[in-house]
């Protein structure tokens, strides 16, 4: 490991801001779910999946198995802190996390690309484990007419068929001047046309705002509406026609069309709304060596720079790493020149999960005359028999999973677990549970988990604590994935961007990786940072060490990365990698 003399850098009085959004009461959500099978107590070991069994053995480990949602912490970490100066208490104080694995990004026949119905994407997602889901349809002239309407009374079955499943609405926004992104708010009596009028009041392609990245009165004119609708969002929160609303920047480098100015305008446009990134898209299955997949990225990562996209990224940001988008996966890049501003910007996994790989429905026959802008949906789809290899999804939870630590099992503690920055994702489970606490030397200081902030005294030494569950089980492909490293990312935090438009973050580096090699079952792994003197946050990540190569940013950075990922050639279940979101330290004194 490398321990640079952190004095010589800018200070800015080692501040690390918040950004956690106040609570408001909001309109009564739907009731919540069931426990979760796994972590209900009543539910014998012998009427659980092998999966579900698997997480239980996880929070059983750890003595945490109990009545009451309070108790399905996977781990007994301490809660993310709120910012000290500004003294937002954490309702979970004292309160041991639940981790729920989910899925923010689901498509159905209520897509103009989708193919099952909220049933089958529901059914399935439960099957592979998740506690919570999000539909996210397709946002357009149909979809703001029939689609988010129609939707609504399937997502209410589902919720009725999946007792023991979050399920929330949303829809995929075509952001003005932008790509896509997930914006969903909490179940209620206004979900609909809260989601209604923010389409169509707010969608780029419902109002005729696409266009971007060129300049000039449109470029800005279209940037403008975004950063409107999110405040829309933020008011009808305000207002409580709903209890809360977020937005997730979906696929961010797919087209290059998100510029570093706009996801900074989108995250400072108002207090947690928008609230990070796909740090891995979907589709991670489209470069699986297949017939009809011969020019496919994997994550559909296999564009060239447009006229609309940002001039300035370079050619290898429109491939994926790892499966993971460029953004996220360049130590020293876009995500840490986020973090480095000192602000909340976190990352998720999910499926986008249109149509999926090996599966054998098919889309079912329209009746005569009707048409999806007609109905505003496809027919239920069919069982074709055969399986289908030239699609390149996984269903929700079969491959990617986002684990948010939420204070009890909810919907609005998924919401807030999201916001704060309670996340770590995984692919192909390669590993079950995931532990991180940063704590000062300094004794009375509180620890701070993921999301969250930890105080040091200027000179005084903080220690990382990560704890792992390995895989116990072979995962969704039948094979058992080993975890072979972790690596530990140190960036410092020195103030908002001189550049809006910056995408480098100088001070991180990869400063110590650990090797877990035939590693198994529950183990700790620890580092001292000594001598702080200036704020900073700490990030992890861990693979299978199947594929490696020296970051984009140069070895002395990150020398054993993820390999940048092969058109038509790119076997997602070799190649796995977990990321977790950034614990930061605050300096005082």
């Amino acid at each position: 490991m490398s321990h640079h003399d952190d004095g010589h850098a800018h200070d800015h009085d080692g501040h690390v801001h918040d950004g956690h959004a106040h609570d408001h009461v909001g309109h009564a959500p739907a009731s919540d779910a069931a426990l979760p099978a796994w972590a209900d107590a009543s539910v014998p070991d012998t009427e659980l999946s092998p999966r579900q069994l698997s997480r239980r053995g996880v929070i059983r480990g750890a003595g945490l198995l109990g009545v009451g949602a309070g108790a399905m912490s996977v781990f007994g970490g301490a809660p993310a802190l709120a910012d000290q100066a500004a003294a937002r208490p954490d309702p979970s104080a004292g309160e041991p996390l639940v981790y729920l694995a989910g899925d923010h990004h689901i498509h159905t026949q209520s897509s103009s690309d989708g193919l099952y119905r909220v049933s089958d994407q529901a059914r399935r997602g439960a099957e592979f484990g998740l506690d919570w889901m999000v539909i996210t349809d397709h946002g357009g002239l149909t979809h703001s007419k029939l689609g988010v309407v129609n939707v609504n009374p399937d997502i209410k079955a589902a919720r009725v068929e999946n007792p023991r499943a979050l399920l929330f609405q949303g829809l995929e926004w075509n952001i003005p001047a932008a790509e896509h992104a997930t914006v969903f708010v909490a179940p209620g009596d206004n979900e609909v046309s809260v989601l209604q009028q923010f389409e169509q009041g707010y969608d780029g392609v419902v109002k005729g705002a696409t266009d971007g990245t060129a300049g000039g009165p449109v470029t800005a004119a279209n940037e403008a509406l975004a950063v409107a609708g999110l405040q829309f969002l933020a008011a009808q929160k305000a207002s409580g026609a709903v209890a809360d609303a977020l937005m997730l920047a979906n696929h961010p480098a797919r087209k290059g069309l998100d510029s570093p100015h706009e996801v900074r305008a989108w995250r400072d446009a108002t207090e947690g709304i928008a609230i990070g990134m796909e740090g891995a898209p979907g589709h991670q299955a489209a470069a699986i060596p297949a017939i009809g997949h011969e020019t496919n990225g994997r994550g559909y990562y296999d564009n060239a720079p447009s006229s609309t996209s940002f001039p300035a990224y370079p050619l290898e940001s429109y491939v994926t790493y790892g499966g993971f988008d460029w953004m996220t996966s360049t130590v020293g890049g876009l995500w840490d020149s986020l973090l480095a501003e000192g602000r909340p910007w976190w990352v998720t996994a999910n499926s986008d999960s249109h149509a999926v790989y090996d599966d054998t429905l098919v889309r079912g026959a329209f009746a005569g005359g009707e048409t999806f802008d007609t109905l505003g949906r496809y027919p239920n789809p069919v069982d074709g028999g055969v399986p289908i290899t030239v699609q390149g999804d996984f269903f929700p939870g079969q491959y990617s999973r986002t684990h948010v630590g939420a204070a009890s099992y909810g919907y609005l503690q998924v919401m807030d677990g999201l916001r704060r920055g309670r996340i770590w994702v995984d692919h192909g489970q390669l590993i079950e549970g995931l532990s991180v606490q940063v704590k000062a030397k300094n004794p009375g200081l509180a620890p701070a988990t993921l999301g969250g902030i930890a105080t040091v005294k200027r000179g005084g030494d903080v220690v990382l604590t990560i704890t792992i569950d390995t895989a116990d089980r072979p995962n969704n492909a039948g094979v058992l994935p080993a975890l072979n490293r972790v690596d530990v990312i140190r960036g410092f935090v020195t103030g908002a961007a001189a550049d809006a438009d910056s995408f480098d973050a100088p001070t991180a580096q990869v400063v110590k990786s650990f090797d877990t090699s035939g590693r198994s079952g529950r183990f700790t792994l620890t580092l001292t940072l000594t001598k702080v003197k200036q704020a900073m946050y700490l990030r992890i990540r861990g693979t299978d060490g199947n594929r490696t190569q020296p970051g984009l940013l140069g070895s002395s950075v990150d020398p054993f990365g993820p390999a940048a990922d092969v058109r038509g050639s790119a076997d997602p279940w070799a190649d796995l990698w977990f990321y977790a979101n950034p614990i930061f330290v605050n300096v005082a004194g």
